[in-house]
C-alpha cells in the first residue's frame, strides 16, 4: 500500500509540475523571472518522477533533489534581483552562495557513495542527511527573508508562493530529521512528502497566476535580522556536521574531541557576537553589498527625531540629545557642540567626550563653516588634501586629537548657530556623498532646535522684563495717585498750617502715604507681591469713608448705605480697588457728586459722567494700557478687578453712554463666627 502511494503521488506530482511549466509556455505577460519558474518546475518534475520511477535510495534521485532545491533556490534570487540594480548582485549572491555550495555538496556526496568502502558508509549516509537538513533549514529561512521583503501592496501572489515553498522544504526537513535520529528511511514521511508536493503544484499555479508586480524591497532590519539567523543556522549546522565526524573518527578521544570544539566554537562565537568593531564591520559590510544606500533614511529619522525629543540618562539636556542625535547617524561614539559666540566658536555641551578643548576655536573655522553646506573632515585636512583656506582654518588642537573625525555646521536661516565635532567611529572609513547629505540635513534640523531653544529663553527673557514693566506701570499709575493727594495736602497747608485738626489730618494722611509707598516698593520687587493679608471680617462703611475722604480731591463723594455691613476681604487689597474705582469716578465725573453706597457685602461706586458704550466695557476697560483719559495709564481698573477677583469676589459694570457708569463690588459674606472673631 504504502509504495503505491510513494509511486503515484510522486508521479501525479511530476505531471502537475510539468503542466505548470507548459502553461507557462504557452503563456504571455508573466509578472514572474520566466526563465528561473521554468527551470525550478522542469527540476521538481524530473526529481519527482525520479523518485516515482527509482526510489529514493538511488545516487539519480539524490542528486535530481539537490538540483530541484538549487533550481527554487536560483528563482528565488531571481525574484529578489527582479528590481535591484547589478551593484547587488554580489551580495545576493553571496548569501544564497553558501547554501548552494551545500546542496552541491551533498549532490557530489551521492555521486561518490557507490565508490565509498563499507566502513566509510554510514557515515556518508549520516553527512547527507545532515546536508539535507541543512539546505532545508537554510532555504526555510531564506523563504521567510523572502516574504519579509515584499512590498505590502503587492503580497497576492508571492504569500501564495512563499507558502508553497516553505511546505516544500519543511516536509524535507521533517523527513530528514526523523531519518537522522532513528537511523533509517520511513516510506510512509515519504509517502507524506509525496502528497504534500501534489498540494504544493496548484499552490504554486495560483500564485502565478495572481495579479499584481512580484517587486521587492529590501528591509535593513530584516536582512540583518535574517544573516544573522542564516549566520546561526549554518553554525548549528556545523557543530552537528563536526560533533557526527568527531564521533566516527574520534575513536577512544571523541567524546573530548567533542567537547572540546562545542566550547571552542561556542566562545569563539560569543566574541565575535560581543564586539562592537565586528557588528559595525558587519553593518558595513551589509550596507555597502545589499542596499544601493548606506543609510536606512526612514529608521534614522525615527531615531533621530526620537533622541532629540526624549532626554535619556547619557543625554538629558538638549545640547547633549543634539550631539548624540547627529553621533548616532555615523555610528560616532561621541561627541563636542561649539556655540557660536561672536565671531568665533566656543566649546559647549560634550556627549561623551573626553578631553576638554581650548576655550575658543578661532573666526577662520566659523567663516567656513557659516556657508551651511561644508563639512569639514579631518583625515582630508591631516593629510593635506584640503583647500588652503581649511587648511589654515581648523584648530591645531582639532588636528592634534586623533580621535577628531569630522565637523558638521549648524545653520538655521543663513546663520551660523554652531557645529558638532564628531568622534571617529569604530569602523574607520571616509565620508561619502550620503555621508555629506545626510549630516548636512541633520545639521539644519539641530540647529533649528538650538535656536528655538534659544529663542524661548530669550522670550522667557523678554516676558521677565514685560512683568518687571507692567508691575513698574500699576506702581507708577499708584505713585501718581499719591503725588495728587501729597500735592493737595501741601497746597493746602500753605493756607491751613496753623489749624491743629489739619495738622492732625495731615501727619495721619503723611502715614498713610508713606504706608503705601511701602507696599508699592515691595510690589515692585518680583519676590513680594505687596502686603497680602488673609480674607477677614472688614467693617465696609468706615473703610469706604476713609477712600473717600483721601480720593475726593475737594469734590463731593456722597457715601450712603448700611453701617453695619461686613464682608470678608483683605482691608489693603479692597482699599486699594475701592481707590482706583473712586479715583476713575471722580476723574469721570466732572462737577457732578461720585456716589459710594455700601449694602450688606457689596460696595457700589456711581457717577454721572459719559459713560461707555457696550462694546468698550466688553472689549477694552479692562485691557492694561488702554485709557480714554488723556495721559491715564489704563491700569486702575484692570487692577481693581484683579485685586478683587483675588480677594474671591467680583467686579461688575453697568455703563450706558450719557448718562453714568456703576461699578459693583461683591464680596464673600462674612459669617457670624467670622464677625465674633473680629470683634
Amino acid at each position: 500500500m504504502i509504495p503505491t502511494i510513494v509511486l503515484w503521488s510522486h508521479a501525479f506530482a511530476a505531471l502537475l509540475f510539468a503542466g505548470i511549466g507548459v502553461a507557462q509556455l504557452r503563456g504571455r505577460g508573466a509578472s514572474v523571472p520566466r526563465t528561473a519558474f521554468l527551470a525550478a518546475l522542469a527540476l521538481t518534475s524530473l526529481w519527482a518522477l525520479a523518485i516515482a520511477g527509482i526510489g529514493t535510495s538511488e545516487a539519480i534521485t539524490w542528486v535530481a533533489e539537490s538540483l530541484r532545491n538549487l533550481g527554487w533556490l536560483g528563482f528565488m534570487l531571481a525574484l529578489i534581483r527582479h528590481d535591484w540594480q547589478a551593484r547587488s548582485d554580489r551580495g545576493v549572491l553571496t548569501i544564497y552562495g553558501v547554501l548552494a555550495l551545500v546542496a552541491l555538496t551533498g549532490a557530489v556526496l551521492a555521486i561518490a557513495y557507490p565508490a565509498t568502502g563499507a566502513d566509510a558508509a554510514h557515515g556518508t549516509v549520516v553527512v547527507r542527511v545532515l546536508l539535507r537538513m541543512m539546505v532545508a533549514v537554510g532555504a526555510l529561512v531564506l523563504v521567510n527573508h523572502l516574504y519579509s521583503l515584499v512590498a505590502p501592496a503587492a503580497r497576492g501572489g508571492i504569500r501564495v508562493a512563499v507558502v508553497a515553498l516553505a511546505t516544500m522544504w519543511g516536509s524535507d526537513l521533517v523527513l530528514y530529521a526523523i531519518a537522522y535520529v532513528g537511523g533509517h528511511w520511513s516510506p510512509v514521511l515519504v509517502a507524506v512528502r509525496g502528497l504534500v508536493m501534489v498540494a504544493v503544484a496548484p499552490m504554486l499555479a495560483i500564485a502565478v497566476h495572481c495579479n499584481g508586480n512580484w517587486t521587492l524591497h529590501l528591509s535593513r532590519t530584516v536582512a540583518w535580522r535574517s544573516l544573522s539567523a542564516i549566520a546561526l543556522a549554518v553554525y548549528a549546522m556545523t557543530t552537528v556536521v563536526a560533533i557526527s565526524a568527531i564521533d566516527l573518527f574520534g575513536g577512544d578521544y571523541a567524546r573530548i574531541g567533542q567537547t572540546a570544539f562545542v566550547v571552542g566554537s561556542a566562545a569563539a562565537l560569543l566574541t565575535l557576537l560581543s564586539s562592537p568593531g565586528i557588528k559595525a564591520w558587519a553593518k558595513v559590510m551589509l550596507a555597502k553589498h545589499l542596499f544601493r544606500h548606506r543609510y536606512d533614511y526612514r529608521a534614522e529619522w525615527i531615531r533621530f527625531t526620537e533622541t532629540l525629543g526624549l532626554p535619556g540618562e547619557d543625554a538629558p539636556g538638549l545640547e547633549e540629545r543634539v550631539v548624540k542625535a547627529v553621533a548616532d547617524l555615523t555610528d560616532s561614539p561621541a561627541g563636542l557642540l561649539l556655540v557660536a559666540d561672536g565671531g568665533g566658536l566656543t566649546p559647549g555641551a560634550g556627549w561623551r567626550w573626553d578631553g576638554v578643548p581650548p576655550a575658543a576655536t578661532g573666526d577662520a573655522l566659523a567663516a567656513i563653516l557659516a556657508g551651511g553646506s561644508h563639512i569639514v573632515e579631518l583625515d582630508s585636512v591631516r593629510a593635506g588634501r584640503a583647500e588652503p583656506a581649511e587648511l589654515a582654518a581648523v584648530p591645531q588642537w582639532m588636528v592634534d586629537d586623533a580621535a577628531a573625525w569630522a565637523v558638521v555646521p549648524l545653520v538655521h536661516l543663513d546663520r551660523l548657530v554652531g557645529a558638532i565635532l564628531l568622534a571617529r567611529p569604530p569602523i574607520d572609513r571616509s565620508l561619502d556623498w550620503e555621508d555629506f547629505d545626510l549630516l548636512r540635513i541633520a545639521g539644519r534640523q539641530v540647529a533649528s532646535y538650538l535656536a528655538e531653544a534659544r529663542g524661548r529663553d530669550q522670550l522667557a527673557d523678554a516676558r521677565r522684563f514685560d512683568e518687571f514693566n507692567r508691575r513698574f506701570a500699576f506702581i507708577l499709575h499708584d505713585v501718581k495717585n499719591l503725588v495728587s493727594q501729597l500735592t493737595l495736602v501741601a497746597r493746602n497747608a500753605e493756607r491751613h498750617a496753623d489749624n491743629p485738626a489739619f495738622r492732625a489730618d495731615m501727619i495721619a494722611t503723611l502715614k498713610a502715604s508713606a504706608g503705601r509707598m511701602n507696599d508699592l516698593l515691595a510690589r515692585l520687587s518680583q519676590h513680594h507681591s505687596g502686603r497680602a493679608d488673609e480674607p477677614s471680617a472688614v467693617a465696609l462703611m468706615p473703610l469706604v469713608e476713609r477712600v473717600a475722604k483721601a480720593r475726593g480731591n475737594g469734590q463731593a463723594v456722597i457715601v450712603a448705605g448700611d453701617r453695619a455691613a461686613f464682608a470678608l476681604a483683605d482691608p489693603a487689597r479692597l482699599e486699594q480697588a475701592l481707590g482706583h474705582l473712586i479715583q476713575n469716578a471722580v476723574e469721570a465725573s466732572g462737577a457732578d457728586p461720585v456716589t459710594v453706597t455700601v449694602a450688606a457685602h457689596n460696595v457700589t461706586v456711581a457717577d454721572r459722567g459719559c459713560g461707555m458704550s457696550a462694546a468698550f466695557v466688553r472689549d477694552e476697560l479692562f485691557r492694561p494700557f488702554v485709557s480714554t483719559k488723556s495721559g491715564g495709564f489704563g491700569i486702575g481698573a484692570f487692577e481693581a478687578r484683579q485685586l478683587i477677583l483675588g480677594m474671591g469676589g467680583t467686579l461688575t459694570v453697568a455703563s450706558r453712554e450719557g448718562e453714568g457708569t456703576r461699578f459693583t463690588i461683591m464680596l464673600p459674606a462674612a459669617h457670624p463666627t467670622t464677625l465674633e472673631q473680629a470683634a
